[in-house]
């Protein structure tokens, strides 16, 4: 377990504000150092040329890290007109020209063609595995990378304006794995000309926002007490959107021993009927997380035991 000096256990997440030039692992690394957690993990990658939410789970936290990264991301975002990069954002060498510059009404009457679910070809230097190996790699190496479309979620797109000719600015929400990346390069194709982006901030991670993101200054200030501080949210931060379930005493010493339990309390029960088989839930003891939980036909099955 991640410990705080003194022997006390640290569970919960740092809202980090990701700063220009560093990857979302080497954030994960500075905040362990810093905090003195055993265990640390992010919740949603975010490219070194990036800014933004990175939310940081530690400790029992890590368990909860695949639910916040299925939580809905929103990015502020500039395009760069006229120029086509290998990388789809600045760090890339220039691949294309055009002289064509979209005006704001062509740019409107694009947008709606890019919301709601649509196919998506995730840039060449990204993460995704070709043959067992990373994609950038490939790319890196000079290998020709070809990957195939894939549907991807923008629940909202909105153009915020125009510092000149060359740019522009764009607000996005979307799901998980979207590549902003290769919105900008396909909007711009889009409206007849080529792109790429210049600056990526993320605003917001399912119920992470940046009210409460900090520096890593902030998180160094902190040492190794941050959670002694309201720096630190709860484990049950990245759950919001996951029902919970209330067990007796008994019945959280069972599922924390990974036994499935049905429960006794018959307005719990009911609730456990109505969620229905295959749903998971927030199994809880008084305010205390006990674990996340699986609907089953035999009740509640655990699928990750929270030891605090």
């Amino acid at each position: 377990m991640g410990r705080r000096k003194g022997g006390t256990p640290i569970h919960g997440w740092i809202v980090l504000d990701k700063p220009l030039g560093m990857s979302s692992a080497q954030a994960v690394a500075a905040v362990r150092r810093l905090t003195g957690a055993a265990k640390a993990g992010h919740g949603g990658t975010l490219d070194p040329l990036a800014t933004g939410i990175l939310p940081i789970a530690l400790g029992e936290a890590t368990k909860t890290v695949a639910w916040a990264m299925n939580g809905r991301k929103t990015y502020a975002f500039r395009v760069r007109w006229g120029e086509a990069r290998s990388t789809d954002d600045g760090e890339g060498e220039i691949v294309g020209t055009s002289a064509m510059r979209p005006d704001a009404t062509a740019i409107s009457n694009i947008l709606p063609s890019f919301t709601g679910i649509i196919l998506q070809i995730p840039p060449a230097f990204s993460a995704i595995k070709v043959d067992g190996e990373r994609a950038y790699k490939l790319a890196r190496a000079g290998e020709e990378v070809v990957l195939a479309p894939r549907q991807a979620e923008i629940l909202s797109l909105v153009h915020t304006g125009s510092p000149d000719a060359d740019h522009a600015d764009f607000e996005a929400v979307v799901g998980k794995g979207v590549y902003i990346r290769s919105l900008a390069r396909d909007l711009a194709v889009a409206l007849g000309t080529l792109g790429s982006i210049v600056a990526l901030r993320r605003l917001r991670v399912g119920r992470f926002t940046l009210n409460e993101a900090i520096s890593l200054d902030k998180v160094e200030a902190l040492g190794h007490s941050p959670a002694a501080s309201k720096q630190m949210l709860p484990i049950e931060t990245a759950l919001d959107d996951i029902p919970a379930l209330a067990l007796t005493e008994d019945e959280a010493r069972r599922l924390r021993q990974g036994q499935s339990v049905m429960l006794v309390q018959a307005d719990e029960r009911e609730r456990l009927f109505q969620l229905g088989s295959g749903a998971v839930v927030q199994a809880k003891c008084g305010t205390n997380l006990v674990a996340l939980a699986e609907i089953t036909a035999e009740g509640l099955r655990p699928v990750r035991v929270i030891n605090i």
